[in-house]
Order: structure tokens, then sequence, then C-alpha cells
């Protein structure tokens, strides 16, 4: 969709209707992962793809036939012995299409979307799949706003908390709702596309503790980087398969690599020769969390050593050390959790209470 999205705002702009095929939810083997996108536009122009080749023939039909309905359609491709080389999929999966048609009436936050794509600026649009709700009815959500509606404002205010979720992950998927937004119903299906890159989890010191951290960084959604300056530690085997595994001195490494308002940074090495220099790094950059490893002691030290520094105080208080939340952890998988569980606390703004004693909305609307 990202790529396409020029081609499709130029139509759009010029006031010219078209069919947009997005793939919603897949199964086994499919060819294309959620979010994927083919558009047929005026003069049955055709951008983009939907399974690379199996079934656009069909889909190209689909989307003519919405763009002259108005009415949005959810078809399912899969294999078959009699179809897989007609209009079904050869690899033996299956895909899921909203196939819907895309106007200034329809959809009149597009060209925003697009813009804010094209700028870099994070979106998430939710689109209804199916149930009792408008089927094609999307809302578009930014971190700060949101245009559009799904047809209930108990729906609109889920979604948006959701979509929000979803892209400060920069995840895409399926979720389900009640027809007023309830969270524990599946009566309306809402794809949540989120148009931003994955945040960096940055992991330093090759431990056991890390390779815990970085498996549940990338369950989380995190891009995940381990840096440490010791070859015989920092090798890929001893990390989870996708993670990226450098060999460089933790502050010169942070030094040359660009962080945001979204990267988390685990300081794990308790040493003051790597963690101190990468500290001075980490505290005068832009990161969502800089949590540090160590006893109490520890701590104490690397703060007398941060202060001698020159870090001010504003800076040494965006460090998380102790790091992670006191569940009693005792294993490095245990840890792991407490470092996640701060780390989305500390996101959403959670207290890291028992919610037995806390009161209240579970899930904030914002």
């Amino acid at each position: 969709m990202r790529d396409i999205l020029p081609v499709l705002n130029g139509w759009y702009t010029a006031g010219l209707p078209f069919g947009l095929a997005t793939v919603v939810s897949t199964s086994r083997s499919a060819p294309r992962d959620p979010g994927a996108a083919m558009a047929v536009g005026p003069d049955d122009e055709v951008v983009g793809s939907v399974s690379g080749g199996c079934v656009e023939g069909a889909v190209f039909e689909l989307a003519q036939e919405v763009v002259a309905s108005g009415e949005a359609r959810l078809e399912t491709f899969g294999y078959s012995d009699e179809d897989a080389f007609a209009v079904g999929l050869t690899c033996g999966g299956e895909i899921t299409l909203l196939v819907r048609s895309v106007t200034a009436a329809t959809d009149p936050a597009f060209a925003e979307i697009a813009e804010s794509v094209a700028a870099g600026r994070p979106v998430t649009v939710a689109t209804v799949v199916d149930g009792p709700a408008p089927r094609g009815a999307t809302l578009a959500v930014w971190p700060d706003r949101v245009a559009g509606t799904l047809g209930t404002t108990g729906l609109d205010v889920a979604v948006t908390a959701d979509a929000r979720g979803e892209l400060a992950l920069g995840a895409t998927g399926l979720r389900h709702y009640g027809p007023r937004g309830e969270r524990r119903e599946d009566a309306v299906g809402v794809f949540l596309h989120s148009f931003a890159p994955p945040p960096r989890m940055l992991v330093f010191g090759a431990i056991d503790y890390a390779a815990a951290v970085a498996r549940i960084g990338a369950f989380l959604g995190y891009r995940v980087t381990v840096c440490d300056a010791r070859p015989v530690f920092a090798t890929p085997k001893r990390f989870p398969e996708g993670v990226e595994v450098v060999v460089d001195w933790p502050h010169r490494y942070l030094g040359g690599t660009e962080t945001d308002d979204r990267t988390v940074i685990c300081v794990l090495t308790h040493d003051p020769k790597f963690d101190v220099p990468l500290l001075e790094e980490a505290l005068r950059r832009p990161a969502a969390y800089i949590g540090a490893m160590g006893s109490r002691r520890t701590h104490d030290d690397r703060m007398k050593r941060l202060t001698e520094s020159g870090l001010t105080e504003a800076e040494l208080s965006r460090l998380r050390s102790p790091v992670g939340l006191d569940l009693g952890a005792r294993t490095p998988e245990e840890v792991a959790v407490s470092v996640a569980a701060e780390i989305v606390a500390l996101r959403w703004g959670g207290s890291g209470a028992p919610l037995t004693a806390t009161a209240g909305a579970i899930h904030p609307s914002s």
C-alpha cells in the first residue's frame, strides 16, 4: 500500500474513483502479508499486487464491480485442484481481501493519510471488514487526532485506543469488537493498517539476560539489535532469529545510530567501562525508555560517575535503574518480563500496580 499510495492519491485528488483491494488476513503459506494492496483505477489501470499473480485477474473484476455498485466486498481465495491455476493460490495458502470503492465522499481523509505517509508521519487506518457495522467505513488515527467514523461512538473510541497501540509498534492486523466497541466480543471485524516502521530496541551487553530481553522485545514488535564489544559473546547463534547482532563498543555504536521517541535502550553490561560512556550518550538523545541493569550499589556508583561527567538532573531522571518492575524475578526470562512490563507501563502511563488494587477503566480511551 505504501508503494502505490502516490498513484492512488493522484487519482483521488483528480476526483477519479478507484477500487482498492487489501489483504486483511492470511493463513498457511499465503504469498503476501496483510496490508498488501492492489487498485484498479481509471481506464482500467492496475497498480499493486495482492498475491503475486495468482488471483489478480479475479480481483480486477471484483474491483470494477465494487466501483460500479459502491458496495464493499469481502472475498477469500484459497487452493483447490480445480481452480488453482485460474483464481486460486497455487502455494496452498489462503488470503482474505476487502475490496472497496474509494472516493472523496467515502474517504474524506484519504489525501491527508497519503500526505502523512509520504512525510513519514505515523498514521493508522482502521477499516470495517465485516459484522453489524458499515463495511468499508474508515477511521484514520494519528497520535494526536482522528478523522472519520466506523459507525458508532463506542466502536470509534475502542478502535482509536487500539490503533494507537498498534501504531506505537508499527503493527498491522485484524481485530474484533462488539457493535459498540465491546472488547470481549467478535461481531465486528476491523482491519488496522499502521503506516509506521517498527520501533527499535537496542540491547547492550551480550549476556543471557540480553537474549531473553531480545526475545521478548521481538515478541512485542520491536526491531531488536544487540551490541557488545566482545566478539566471543556477540554471536548471532546466541540470540533469536531476526535479531541483529553488532560487535562494537556500545557508546560508539549508539553514537552512530539514529534514535527517536519510540526507541528503547536497555543497558545490561553493568560494567563501568561500558555503561557509563554509553549512558552519557543515551541520556542526551531521544528515546522512549532507557534502562540499566545492576545492583543498588552499582546504581549508586553509576549515578555518581554520570553526575561527574556533567549530566544534568533532568537527563539523569530519564534513567530507569535498577531496570524493570519489582516482580521478584530471578531467571533471565523472568527479568525480561519485568523489563518489558516497565517499558509498556512507561509507554502508556500505567502504574505497574495489580489491577485488583486500582479503579476505573482498564483500557483508557487515549
